[in-house]
């Protein structure tokens, strides 16, 4: 019974270590593509007529 619990927390962690690495990827590429659009519409600022 507690190798197969020990089997079940060891692949529930390695689930989540993963899951934590994908979301850290995710939100790194996220920040990077809203900071490389701010740009773009900051740059295009002066262009813009009211």
């Amino acid at each position: 019974m507690e190798e197969k619990l020990y089997k079940t927390l060891n692949g529930s962690g390695a689930l989540n270590i993963t899951i934590g690495v994908i979301a850290i990827v995710a939100g790194v590429a996220a920040g990077i593509l809203l900071i490389i659009s701010g740009a773009k519409l900051l740059s295009g600022k002066s262009k813009i007529l009211f």
